[in-house]
């Protein structure tokens, strides 16, 4: 079972696992709207992750799905396994009460990533049912906005960030 320090100030002395989450659409990265995405597939973006969780000694599970249930029973499933989440809900960041609540049930910390700059897009993407329980969201770096999202969860799970704060 993966242990959380019980103080923001201590560090995770286990070897750090994160869970990496992606909902609907994401399978279809490389094709889909690349304008918006880029043209990296989620398997480019995983194997990017790989290298550099690789390099930290951090170990990642992927998931994919296009079903709420099923993202929504996968966090269930993996709460106790992982340290923390990176998370790109796609729609669902939107949309899913019940995706919030998993994730808020998880007692976990996680990061928001979205590859485009949701804020420079349609109003209705301008709203978040995750960001207010992230330690921190990123968006519009394609592909390094995962980049990005890993190295502050590793460095938060480590003592090193002060995330979230206000």
């Amino acid at each position: 079972m993966a242990k959380l320090p019980q103080d923001r100030t201590e560090r995770v002395r286990e070897p750090i696992r994160i869970g990496v989450l992606n909902g609907p659409n994401l399978n279809l990265l490389g094709r889909r709207e690349p304008h918006h995405y880029g043209t990296q597939t989620l398997a480019e973006i995983e194997s990017l992750l790989r290298d550099r969780a690789g390099a930290d000694d951090v170990s990642l599970v992927f998931f994919q799905s296009n079903d709420e249930g099923e993202i929504v029973d996968w966090v269930q499933a993996n709460t106790a396994s992982v340290h923390a989440w990176l998370v790109n809900a796609a729609a669902l960041t939107h949309t899913s009460v019940a995706l919030r609540d998993a994730l808020a049930g998880s007692d976990r910390p996680f990061v928001e990533v979205h590859l485009s700059n949701v804020f420079a897009r349609e109003s209705f993407r301008h709203t978040s049912l995750l960001s207010d329980l992230a330690i921190g969201v990123i968006a519009g770096f394609r592909a390094s906005s995962y980049l990005f999202g890993l190295d502050a969860l590793v460095q938060h799970l480590r003592g090193g960030a002060e995330a979230g704060a206000e």
